[in-house]
């Protein structure tokens, strides 16, 4: 694979993922007239949960589901320049034009909200990229071939190493959006990769569970959950020589698979070649079957649970977890009283039941 680094006309950075080292270089510039990024972010400390919450007002004027012939992802062509200069591409990732978090973000100093005290308020440095995993616009990740999901695998792997080196940024996290249900706004497709200045409140709590379970039992909590399900197979909906997904036993949604290696590794540059290979075709078969679970594109979220930069990294276990709000074919789950009031989850199915519809809807469990 071969990497080139550009920059955008307002002076972003752009970076192509080439799979044949011998391509054309990769030379065209953005003739587009744009403004200089002025994001103006900040985030804001809950005095009542201890969690980091961002305000990032500037990106209600993101883009919203323009027509194929004006998105903003595809390829540029003579006519009509977009985000990526080149007339094609293989992966490419490049910074958010709306970012949530960004470097340069004016610094006020220590501060908070009022005169009382109690709201600590910080700049939201960071950094956020948009990920396009293939220039065809009405392709899906689902219908990539193995060899374009190792080179995403491998651009992921590139970009948390570039961004856990970005000064602020304390966690990164790639995911994809998919579907309109999930709240997308462009559908060519794409993920994103958010570098949060501070470590994200699932993982605080994920992180703590890990090291209560260590200081009681000598072992990882997800290594022991993954041991387990691979003795039962129960909730196993796919599995390789290095990885193995499954419903998780107290999953929250109407579709939820955990994507989990065999190894513990901190995050995805600790990954083998062996293992990222293994990993394409194993997301593959777990794609395949969430769309044939209900005979559509199934709308989703999967995002990559990675270690912090700077703390925890032998308590962290790298993994992938895909979720969806569809509960049928034409029904979504919504986030009512309990759920939004007290972060206690309903789910109308259970376990065994979504992995057995995941297990008959798509290919046969290797």
């Amino acid at each position: 694979m071969r990497t080139t680094s550009r920059r955008l006309a307002d002076g972003r950075e752009i970076v192509y993922f080439d799979e044949n080292p011998d391509a054309p270089p990769r030379t065209a510039a953005d003739t587009r007239d744009l403004p200089q990024v002025s994001a103006a972010s900040e985030i804001r400390r809950d005095p009542l949960t201890g969690e980091w919450v961002a305000m990032a007002a500037h990106r209600q004027t993101r883009t919203y589901m323009p027509p194929a012939d004006l998105c903003p992802l595809c390829p540029s062509t003579p006519e009509r320049p977009s985000e990526v200069p080149e007339g094609d591409y293989d992966v490419v990732v490049f910074e958010n034009r709306f970012p949530s978090f960004a470097q340069g973000v004016p610094d006020a100093g220590p501060t908070t909200v009022g005169d009382a005290g109690i709201v600590p308020v910080a700049p939201g440095t960071g950094r956020c990229e948009v990920v396009c995993f293939t220039s065809d616009h009405d392709g899906s990740f689902g219908r990539l071939t193995p060899t374009r999901v190792r080179t995403v695998v491998d651009a992921w792997a590139d970009r948390t190493a570039a961004l856990s080196a970005t000064p602020g940024v304390r966690q990164v996290f790639p995911f994809e959006n998919r579907g309109e249900e999930i709240g997308v706004t462009l559908p060519h497709p794409h993920g994103q990769i958010y570098g949060y200045p501070f470590v994200t409140p699932r993982t605080e709590r994920m992180l703590a569970t890990a090291a209560a379970h260590r200081d009681r039992h000598g072992t990882h909590v997800l290594g022991d959950v993954l041991a387990a399900e691979r003795a039962s197979g129960e909730r196993i909906v796919a599995a390789g020589e290095h990885w193995t997904a499954f419903v998780p036993p107290a999953a929250r949604w109407p579709v939820q698979v955990q994507v989990v290696p065999h190894r513990q590794v901190a995050d995805l540059t600790e990954l083998t070649d062996a293992e990222r290979d293994d990993f394409a075709r194993v997301y593959l078969t777990v794609l395949a079957q969430c769309d044939g679970l209900y005979d559509r594109p199934l709308p989703y979220v999967a995002g990559w649970y990675q270690a912090p930069t700077d703390t925890d990294r032998e308590l962290s276990w790298l993994h992938l977890e895909l979720l969806s709000v569809l509960r049928s074919a034409d029904k979504l789950k919504y986030l009512a009283g309990s759920e939004s009031g007290m972060a206690v989850w309903i789910n109308d199915s259970t376990p065994e039941q979504i992995a057995e519809r995941l297990r008959t809807a798509g290919p046969p469990v290797r």
